[in-house]
C-alpha cells in the first residue's frame, strides 16, 4: 500500500481539493475505486460539469442519487472488487430544494420559497452556492448513509478553499442585518405577495427601487420574510458541516499539477487547511512529465540515435534521428522544470505524497482508473 492509501485507510471521508484543471475528478474516482477493490463500500461524489466520471465508471449518467457501478463493468476491465462502488453528481438546485424542504414549517411555505425569483437565483447562480451545497450534500451523506468511504471531488474555485467559506457567505446573506433594516416595514407585515407600499417608509428602499425596480425589492422582501424562522436551522446545519470537516475521520487530499500556478495555489490550500486545523491526508502531483534520461548525463546526438536504430535492424533515417534528438531534448526540459516544481511542492507541503505521470491519453474507463490508483 502506498503512502496516500495508507494515510486514507482509517478515513471515512476524503476531500480532493486543489486548483482547477489538475485532474481532481480522476484522482477522486481512482481513490474510491481502490478502496472498493479492497473491500469497502464506497461513494464518489463529483461536481465536475464535464461529467467525465460517469464515462470512466461505465455509467450512462450521474444524478443527485447514488448509482452503483455494475459488476459487468468491473469484469470487462479485468477487475474483481471485494467491495461496492457508487457514484453521484451533485445537483445544486435539487440539493437547495431538499434543504428548504427540511427546514420549511409546511408545504405552502416551501412552495412559496421555490417560486420566489430571488431564491431561484440563490439556488442556481449565487457565488458560493455550489460550494455550500457540496458541503451540505456531504453532511447528509456522512450522517445518513453507511459508506465506508465517501470521496468528494470539490468544485473548481477561483479562490482557495471557497467551499470552506461558502456557508458563512450564504448565511451572511440570509441573515443580513442590512437587508432586514432596509426591508423592516415589509418583514413586520408578515404577509406574502407584498405590495410596494410596504416599503414606502424606507427612503433607501425607494431610492433602490429606481435602479432595481419595485418587483425586485418585493421579491427580496418576500424572500427574507419566507426565511424568517428558518435561519437558525440553516445556521446550525452549517455549524455541523464545519465540525464534520475537522473530524479525525476526514482527510483532505491536495491535488496539483506541476505548473508554477497550480503549485502556488496548492501550497496556499495547504497553508489554509493547516491554519483551519483541517486534517491533511496527503499531496498528489498529477500529470508530471517523467524524466527519461539519467540526471546530468549528456543527451544523445542524432548520429548516436542513428547507430542505435541500426543496431536494432532499423533503417538509418537522418531526418527521423534529428527529430528524435530534438523531441528528447524538449521532453527533458519539461521534465526538469516539473522536477523543480515538485521539489518546491513537497518541501513545503510535507507528509504522504504521490506522483502520477503524464499519461498518453485521458483516463476513460475503470482499467485506467485502476492503473492510476497504483501510483498512490
Amino acid at each position: 500500500m502506498g503512502d496516500i492509501l495508507e494515510s486514507l485507510a482509517p478515513k471515512r471521508i476524503a476531500l480532493c481539493v486543489g486548483p482547477g484543471g489538475v485532474g481532481k475528478t480522476t484522482v477522486a474516482a481512482a481513490v474510491g475505486l481502490q478502496r472498493a477493490l479492497e473491500g469497502g463500500r464506497v461513494l464518489v461524489c463529483t461536481i465536475d460539469p464535464a461529467r467525465r466520471l460517469a464515462n470512466a465508471l461505465g455509467l450512462e449518467t450521474l444524478g443527485n442519487v447514488e448509482a452503483r457501478v455494475p459488476a459487468h463493468k468491473f469484469r470487462e476491465a479485468g477487475l474483481a472488487p471485494r467491495g461496492q462502488l457508487f457514484a453521484m453528481m451533485l445537483d445544486v438546485k435539487r440539493t437547495w430544494d431538499d434543504l428548504v424542504a427540511r427546514h420549511a414549517p409546511d408545504r405552502g411555505h416551501q412552495d412559496r420559497i421555490y417560486k420566489n425569483r430571488i431564491y431561484q437565483q440563490l439556488s442556481g447562480a449565487l457565488a458560493g452556492s455550489q460550494e455550500y451545497m457540496a458541503m451540505e450534500k456531504l453532511y447528509e451523506l456522512a450522517t445518513e448513509r453507511d459508506y465506508d468511504l465517501i470521496v468528494l471531488d470539490t468544485p473548481p474555485t477561483a479562490h482557495a478553499l471557497d467551499f470552506l467559506e461558502a456557508p458563512d457567505r450564504i448565511l451572511d446573506f440570509l441573515g443580513s442585518d442590512t437587508a432586514r433594516v432596509l426591508l423592516a416595514p415589509a418583514l413586520t407585515a408578515g404577509k406574502f405577495g407584498l405590495k410596494l407600499f410596504h416599503l414606502g417608509s424606507s427612503y433607501v428602499a425607494k431610492t433602490l427601487s429606481r435602479f432595481t425596480g419595485a418587483e425586485v425589492l418585493t421579491d427580496l422582501a418576500d424572500f427574507m420574510a419566507s426565511f424568517q424562522g428558518m435561519y437558525e436551522g440553516f445556521k446550525n446545519r452549517a455549524a455541523g458541516v464545519r465540525a464534520l470537516l475537522s473530524h479525525p475521520d476526514v482527510g483532505f487530499l491536495i491535488v496539483s499539477s506541476p505548473s508554477p500556478r497550480s503549485v502556488g495555489e496548492a501550497l496556499y490550500f495547504h497553508e489554509r487547511l493547516h491554519a483551519e486545523s483541517m486534517p491533511i491526508a496527503g499531496v498528489v502531483a498529477n500529470r508530471v512529465t517523467a524524466d527519461l534520461w539519467p540526471q546530468g548525463a549528456p543527451l544523445p546526438e542524432p548520429g548516436e540515435l542513428a547507430a542505435a536504430l541500426a543496431a536494432r535492424g532499423m533503417a538509418r533515417d537522418g531526418d527521423l534521428c534529428e527529430r528524435l534528438a530534438r523531441t528528447l531534448a524538449e521532453h527533458e526540459v519539461l521534465a526538469r522544470a516539473d522536477a523543480r516544481q515538485l521539489e518546491l511542492l513537497f518541501r513545503s507541503a510535507q507528509g504522504p505524497r504521490a506522483v502520477i505521470p503524464r499519461l498518453e491519453s485521458d483516463v476513460h474507463d475503470l482499467a485506467g482508473l485502476a492503473r492510476l490508483a497504483s501510483c498512490f
